[in-house]
């Protein structure tokens, strides 16, 4: 197992930090999303999100 290779699917893990690459521990508050999931959500939400029989 690569951790590069799993940071590099979290697109907030390319933050860096005091010059220094962020690493986020704080998963029991919220977890980060990878870029595919993100990807998925903003396609639902611009082009797939509607109420079912509504202004039909």
């Amino acid at each position: 197992m690569n951790p590069e290779v799993i940071r590099a699917d979290f697109p907030i893990l390319d933050m860096k930090v005091n010059g220094q690459p962020l690493v986020y521990l704080d998963n029991a508050a919220s977890s980060q999303m990878p870029q595919p999931v993100i990807d998925r959500l903003m396609r639902y939400h611009t082009s797939e999100h509607a109420n079912i029989h509504r202004a039909v």
